[in-house]
Order: C-alpha cells, then sequence, then structure tokens
C-alpha cells in the first residue's frame, strides 16, 4: 500500500462554511469547518476506491500554490460579435503547481479546471499567464465578476492509501481503473459532476420544446453507434438537444455504459511542439477514448478543418477520417447550415461519416412556451421575477433587429444579460422599462426607434443635422429620410439600414456628416464610438483583399470592427483607391447585408449604415458654386469608375457642394463653441467670450476653396489654441470665470474675468 496526496482547495465562504475543491477532480464538498470537509472527502475516495476500485490520478509528488494578478478586458460575446468594456481589470487567479513522479512539472488552475504541464521550472509564470489570459478573454463580464467576489482560497492536502499495482478487470473488456492522461489533457468528461458547478450559463441545460430531437439523437448514438451533426441555425437549440441527450445516455439508470468528453479543436495543437506531434496526440487521445469506452463531443467541429495543417486536406479532420470509416471513433458535433455546406465542398470525405439530425426554427407559439418556461425558472430557482412584458418586448426587438439569428437562444440569451444586470444592481424583478434599457445599452439605438408610441420631431431631427451640418441641405434632407423610413419600419431587413456614397470635394463636410448620422442612430449606450472607420487607401492592391475581409483562420479588418460592433456606421473613407477587388468583395454585403467567408462564418451587416466617401468628379468641376450641373458630373464620374451592379446596390448618391467664405463663418462659430468642451477649459471651469473679429479673421485665413474647411481646424489650432494655452500656464489664478478674446491692430488679446 502506498498513499496519494491530492490538494485541497479550500474556501471560507461568509456563511461561516468552508467549501473544499479537490484539485484535478470534479469532487467538491461544503461543511461547516475544514476539519470535516477533509473528513468527509477522505471517506469518500477511500469508499470509492475500496468499492470500485478506482481512484481519481494524482501525480504530483510535492506542490504549492501561487497568486497569479492577469489583465484581462471583460468582453461581452454574442454569435460572433463582441462587446469590449473599455478598461483592463487585474483578475487574481490561483495555481497549484509541483513536480510529478516522472520528473517533469504539472499545473492546476482549479477555479478554470485547466492543468498543462511543463519541463522547465521558469517557464510557470509566463505559461500560466497565457493559459489564464486565454481563458478569461473567453469569459463573459458576469463571469469574470464571479472569479473577482470569491473569496481567496487556502492550501490543504488529502490523503488516500492504495495499491496502484493491481489490475482490476471488467467482463466487457474496457479497463476504466486506466489514468487516461492524454484525453484529460485535452478533452473534459461530461456531464459534469453535480459537486461542481461548472456551467455558469443562467439558462439550465434543458430541451424545451425538443424532446423528440432528443429522442432521435440518442437513437442514432446507442442503437446505431453512428457519428452524429446536429445542424440548425444558431440559436435554435442545438446545444441544448446534445446536452440533453448525454445527461440521459449517461444516467446512472439509463443502461448504457458509455461516457463523453468535450473538446475544443485547438487543444489538440496547443502542445504540439515539432512536426509530427499533433498526429501523435490524435492518436493517443482515440487510444484512450476507446479505453474509457468514449463519444467525442467537438464543440467547434469545423474549426477540425482549420486546425493542424495549411488546408482542409491536411487539417485534424482529415487525419481522424479513416478513424471515423473504420468505426475506431464516434463523435458528435454541432454546425450551422451554412458551415455545413462549407465542410461538404472542403471535406466531403470526412461529411459523409455523420448523420445529419436537423433543427429547425420554431414556431412563435412554442417559442413563448418556451420563454414562460424560462421565466417560470427564473421565478423558483432565481428568485427574480420576470414580468412578461419585458418578454414581449424582448421578442419584438429581437425579431426586428437581429434577423440574422434565431429564437429561443437569441431571446434567453438577452434575458440572461437581463438577469445579470438585475442581480448586479439587486433588483428581484425585470420590468418591460428594464428591457428596453438593457436593449438600448446594447445597440446605442435611442428609445425613439424602439417605442412606437414615441412619434418622430420632423422639425427637431432637422435641427439635429442643421446644427452640426453646414451649408449641404442636400445632404441633411438625405439624412432626414433615412431616419424617417427607419423609424416607419420600412427599410429593407434583409439589407444594410442604408448604402450611400457620399461625393465632393475634400473638406467639404462629409466625414461631419457621417459622424453626425452615427451620433443619431447609434449613439446612446454603446461604450465605444459607433463609427468604424477604415481608410481605403490601405487596400490599393488585390493582395489586400486579404487583409480586408480576412482569409483561412485570419480575420480581416472589416470583419473584426463590424463584428465588435455590429450596431454602427461604417465609413468606408476615399473608397475609389481600393483596388476593384474589394468592391466585388462588397457586393454582397452591399445588396444581402452579409459576408460569408469559405468557412461559412458569416459577419452580419444588416444593422450598420455603410457610407463610402469619394472625390470622384471634384476635379472636373467647372466652378466652386453648387448647381445640377456639379452634381451631374459627380454621378457621371462615379458611373464611370463603378461597375454598373455596385452603383445598382448603392440608396442614395448624395453630393456635396464646395464652402462658401460664409459656410465657414459659420463652421468657425461651431469650433470656437467647442472648444469650451476640452479637458484643459472645462476643468478650470472656464467659459471663452470672442468678439466679432476674431471670427471674421478666422473665416477669413482659414477659407480655401480647394480644401474647404480642413485649412480652419489647423488656422484655429495656431491662431487661438496655442496662444490660449501658454497664456493660461503663465496664469494659474485662471479658473471658475470668462476668458475674453479680442483680435485688434493683427494682435489677440486675451483677458480674464470673474463675471461678463
Amino acid at each position: 500500500m502506498e498513499n496519494i496526496i491530492y490538494p485541497l482547495l479550500y474556501f471560507e465562504l461568509k456563511n461561516k462554511q468552508v467549501l473544499g475543491v479537490l484539485a484535478g477532480t470534479d469532487y467538491q464538498v461544503v461543511d461547516t469547518d475544514l476539519k470535516s470537509v477533509k473528513a468527509t472527502l477522505s471517506s469518500f475516495l477511500q469508499r470509492n476506491y475500496k468499492k470500485h476500485d478506482s481512484y481519481p490520478s494524482s501525480s504530483l509528488e510535492d506542490f504549492r500554490m501561487k497568486k497569479f494578478e492577469i489583465k484581462v478586458r471583460p468582453t461581452h460575446r454574442a454569435e460572433g460579435k463582441s462587446y469590449p468594456t473599455s478598461t483592463n481589470i487585474k483578475v487574481p487567479v490561483y495555481a497549484i503547481y509541483g513536480v510529478t513522479h516522472q520528473g517533469y512539472y504539472e499545473c492546476f488552475l482549479p477555479l478554470f479546471e485547466e492543468r498543462f504541464y511543463y519541463y522547465d521550472p521558469k517557464l510557470l509564470n509566463a505559461l500560466v499567464q497565457n493559459f489564464a489570459a486565454n481563458y478569461l478573454n473567453r469569459c463573459s463580464p458576469s463571469d469574470i465578476y464571479k472569479f473577482l467576489v470569491s473569496p481567496p482560497p487556502k492550501l490543504d492536502k488529502i490523503t488516500l492509501r492504495v495499491n496502484r499495482h493491481r489490475d482490476y478487470g471488467f467482463s466487457n473488456g474496457w479497463n476504466f481503473n486506466k489514468n487516461f492522461k492524454h484525453l484529460e489533457s485535452m478533452a473534459e468528461r461530461y456531464p459534469y459532476s453535480k459537486s461542481v458547478k461548472r456551467n455558469l450559463s443562467i439558462f439550465p441545460d434543458v430541451a424545451w420544446e425538443l424532446e423528440h430531437k432528443v429522442l432521435e439523437v440518442q437513437e442514432k448514438l446507442m442503437s446505431v453507434h453512428a457519428n452524429v451533426l446536429i445542424v440548425g441555425k444558431r440559436g435554435v437549440g442545438k446545444s441544448a438537444v446534445l446536452k440533453q441527450t448525454i445527461k440521459k445516455i449517461t444516467h446512472k439508470n439509463s443502461g448504457f455504459k458509455h461516457t463523453f468528453w468535450q473538446l475544443m479543436s485547438q487543444r489538440i495543437t496547443a502542445q504540439a511542439k515539432y512536426l509530427g506531434e499533433w498526429q501523435e496526440n490524435v492518436e493517443l487521445l482515440i487510444e484512450d477514448l476507446e479505453a474509457a469506452n468514449g463519444i467525442l463531443w467537438v464543440v467547434d467541429i469545423i474549426q477540425l478543418m482549420r486546425t493542424g495543417g495549411d488546408g482542409p486536406e491536411d487539417s485534424i479532420a482529415a487525419f481522424i477520417t479513416n478513424y471515423l470509416q473504420a468505426g475506431k471513433l464516434q463523435v458528435v458535433g454541432e454546425t450551422t447550415p451554412t458551415e455545413l455546406e462549407s465542410m461538404r465542398r472542403m471535406l466531403p470525405g470526412f461529411v459523409e461519416n455523420f448523420q445529419i439530425v436537423t433543427i429547425d426554427e420554431l414556431p412563435e407559439k412554442k417559442i413563448f412556451n418556451i420563454l414562460d418556461k424560462f421565466t417560470e425558472y427564473s421565478r423558483s430557482t432565481l428568485k427574480l421575477n420576470l414580468e412578461r412584458s419585458a418578454v414581449e418586448i424582448t421578442y419584438r426587438f429581437l425579431l426586428r433587429y437581429y434577423p440574422y439569428e434565431s429564437f429561443p437562444g437569441k431571446a434567453i440569451k438577452f434575458l440572461c444579460q437581463c438577469i445579470d444586470d438585475a442581480r448586479s444592481k439587486e433588483r428581484q424583478e425585470i420590468l418591460k422599462s428594464h428591457a428596453v434599457e438593457n436593449f438600448i445599452k446594447q445597440t446605442g439605438m435611442p428609445e425613439l426607434f424602439l417605442r412606437d408610441d414615441l412619434l418622430l420631431d420632423t422639425q427637431e431631427l432637422q435641427q439635429f443635422f442643421s446644427d452640426r451640418i453646414v451649408g449641404q441641405e442636400n445632404a441633411i434632407k438625405t439624412l432626414c429620410d433615412v431616419v424617417k423610413i427607419f423609424k416607419a419600419g420600412l427599410n429593407n431587413p434583409a439589407k444594410p439600414i442604408s448604402t450611400m456614397i457620399f461625393a465632393g470635394p475634400t473638406g467639404a463636410g462629409k466625414t461631419a456628416c457621417t459622424k453626425a448620422l452615427a451620433s443619431y442612430f447609434f449613439g446612446k449606450g454603446q461604450s465605444k464610438s459607433p463609427l468604424v472607420r477604415i481608410d481605403m487607401s490601405e487596400f490599393q492592391h488585390a493582395g489586400h483583399l486579404a487583409r480586408f475581409i480576412g482569409a483561412g483562420g485570419e480575420v480581416g479588418k472589416l470583419v473584426q470592427e463590424v463584428r465588435e460592433r455590429p450596431f454602427s456606421v461604417l465609413l468606408l473613407d476615399e473608397i475609389e483607391k481600393a483596388d476593384p477587388s474589394v468592391f466585388d468583395a462588397l457586393l454582397s454585403v452591399l445588396d444581402e447585408g452579409l459576408l460569408v467567408d469559405s468557412y461559412g462564418r458569416i459577419t452580419n451587416f444588416r444593422n450598420t449604415i455603410i457610407i463610402m466617401t469619394s472625390n470622384i468628379g471634384a476635379s472636373s468641376r467647372t466652378s466652386i458654386s453648387f448647381g445640377e450641373g456639379n452634381t451631374t458630373n459627380y454621378e457621371s464620374a462615379i458611373d464611370k469608375f463603378f461597375r454598373p451592379e455596385f452603383v445598382n446596390r448603392i440608396d442614395h448618391i448624395v453630393t456635396f457642394n464646395a464652402l462658401t467664405q460664409s459656410d465657414i463663418h459659420t463652421i468657425t462659430h461651431y469650433e470656437l463653441k467647442a472648444l469650451e468642451k476640452r479637458e484643459g477649459i472645462d476643468k478650470l471651469g472656464l467659459k471663452l467670450n470672442f468678439d466679432s473679429e476674431v471670427y471674421s479673421f478666422l473665416a477669413e485665413i482659414g477659407f480655401d476653396e480647394r480644401y474647404g474647411a480642413r485649412p480652419l481646424q489647423r488656422v484655429i489650432e495656431t491662431e487661438i489654441i496655442s496662444p490660449v494655452a501658454k497664456w493660461l500656464l503663465d496664469r494659474p489664478y485662471a479658473k471658475d470665470g470668462f476668458l475674453d478674446i479680442k483680435y485688434k491692430n493683427n494682435l489677440l488679446e486675451i483677458s480674464f474675468k470673474k463675471e461678463l
């Protein structure tokens, strides 16, 4: 007999109880004190060893615990879209590490249920930082919050007396006493132990209204031992069906003796250091699965084609195809119809080994049945009342603004976010107003667009844009029309909200116009700017297309920005400078609001306004005045430059006239008024008072009929901002009053007054 020592992580809870977690296992116990926790775990381990001749593996001879501070930026993700917070936070991460019997080193990250091996103790800090950062970057803000509020753990140990050298066989040929070292290092056993709450989702693992699909998947897995792919759009309930199926199969009274192992594709190659090592990892994984009578649940099955080699033909998917055909490996997974078609196109031999179970989106009545059950679950289990009106407004919002996702998944996801928000604010109920508030935060849309009872004030709308755009009545009218169409709900939901080309000379206000529209549409709740600006002069060659939209496993700049900010105004600046291949790639975006890559991943543009700016035609202007002839010049130049199928997908071609001296004078007023909002002026409590000579002087020297308002910015910087900054630094007493700024005898005069 010999002793096996297990690391015991324990937490002293607020209710004067102690939570003990056996590192590297699924076992945990809550009791009144540490002594009772250790006694319960020791008794359980010894009893389980005597009864089943099995015990958890532990290879550490000596171990210690160390605390790490991991810097992370919490990010909410929703179906390929990301909403990161504005600041980084430090999350405490605890690692248990030590040397193994074999002489190498092992590290547990107990709160993450992760472990890794290493051969140089100097690498520990870097490896923990890498593993923890990767894990936390995949977590939602609510999950990270739970790590932050958890009490700090302490380290102890549990001892078990065993005979490692006894061999216990079973009549069915499976050796369950084997330590599945390779399998456990790459995959996780599912379902998780009841004593460990590893699934932090609020939604329970049930497949409401899809019980018949659970039976179908179970039949294919168990009766014919098939490989199964569950296919359906995002949100239809694929994961719920699969989890419920696995729980039924692995239930102790089910009569089946199978185990399920959950795998992320990248974990196979994560530790591979040399050519051919990941292939060896796969072979060892399959050997362990055979010994465990295991079925592999690949969470991201399409990733098998992107992992391992340079293309699908030398990927992990290609490597395991022979094992699937020979029946040496059984796999279950889920995918979307688009991804399935991509897999069939790239590696048909792989997909042929799977039987398909299709899940269609449920009808409205069944969707509300599921939402009613979720409401009851929230009330009974989470002790939080979810009002029917909040559920109904959620359904209406998501039906209109998220047409590319499916029910019930998108509704459950949004309501879970509302529940997290209510918990953080210690509310016991979620009202209709709370659902509206959360939707505004998520999209940045004003309440005007979300509530039918709020009427659009056309004069106020006109004034909003007139206050921000000077000398461009045609542009203001077009922007007002876009808002009115969207408010009335008459925009095409299968396209971007609007697509426009802003044509005109430089400095005429095209960018200012775009900023104003972004602020009006999506500027109410998002932490990041609702304006996505991409300089198209960066993509002047055909080889730049991959950098623009992405290629293979790489995400392009366009896709990355829109996934992070799906509700935004997309500004493609100086579109004419891009390579023609970029125009072709944009055709489906402008027409259908979708961009699908070779692996079937969809980026959705249907909640964006796409604006392309161009100076085409500006050089052929006959005068700086704005008239019908000038408009014709711009539109004619655009028709000649772009292919007809590109131009025909544009909703509006908006022409901008060159600014006049009077326009520059008006812009000067706006720019000088905006100076009061700058930090240096605002923190001193100062107001700026300019006389009329200052406005006239700046407008005169800041006007250039070739460059529009652009020279004005430089003039204000040199003639006003720089002298005022120097003046304030020399006079620290100038606070909480007025700066009187005059222009006399070609000199700038600045004086301070407590009152005007």
